[in-house]
């Protein structure tokens, strides 16, 4: 099986990088997937007509043509789109999702997975990994954490692992905000065991890969 997978920025494609060959074994052996990071997440187009500049590379503002070209591919045999959901009611944007794919012609067969609130949940939903990669880590930070909750997910996370916590990095601004979240995928991605990953909406991004490469439904 190959399958084209579309996450919202360059953070969540370098996580994703290191974590699918443990999800669906190596690289074309026997499935193969190609990731496609895009610049932010934008909105579904009304009408499912996308107007917006495609070079901006914003992703919903460009999903339901994506979703068309994949459907008319050869050899696209599914596509996996992973978002973060922010301040989103998770059901109805879930449900957004798959009414705007359910509308496309053609269509591939497609997946949503979102994180709950944002990617950085699945960290927190390891641990030991977290630990391993940040061992001066505040404890009484990350017992504040309830897991896949609305919670400014990833100022809670810089609140326990960096030097001035989220308030210093919001006070230097863009780009660090981009570099830190990248350093959390290089440095806590490689130690974590998709096993033991207490995050919800990770096990069912865990879950969803490994029945959609086995043709379940």
């Amino acid at each position: 099986m190959h399958i084209e997978i579309l996450v919202e920025d360059s953070s969540g494609e370098t996580l994703l990088r290191v974590l699918l060959p443990r999800l669906l074994g190596p690289q074309g052996e026997p499935h193969s997937w190609r990731l496609h990071a895009y610049k932010g997440i934008g909105r579904i187009p009304q009408g499912l007509l996308t107007k917006a500049d495609p070079a901006k590379r914003i992703l919903l503002d460009q999903l339901p043509k994506l979703l068309r070209g994949y459907g008319r591919t050869p050899g696209v045999d599914a596509v996996v789109v992973v978002l973060d959901t922010d301040k989103r009611d998770c059901a109805a944007f879930l449900a957004e999702l798959e009414s705007a794919a359910a509308a496309c012609s053609p269509a591939p067969n497609t997946l949503f997975r979102l994180a709950i609130e944002e990617i950085e949940a699945w960290y927190l939903g390891d641990r030991d990994a977290l630990l391993a990669a940040y061992p001066r880590a505040k404890p009484d930070v990350l017992g504040k954490y309830v897991q896949d909750s609305a919670c400014d997910t990833w100022e809670l996370l810089a609140d326990a692992v960096y030097s001035g916590g989220s308030a210093a990095i919001k006070k230097t601004g863009w780009p660090l905000p981009g570099q830190v979240k990248h350093e959390w995928a290089n440095r806590i991605g490689p130690l974590m065991d998709p096993e033991r990953n207490i995050s919800p909406s990770f096990g069912k991004l865990r879950d969803g890969l490994r029945r959609l490469a086995v043709g379940a439904p």
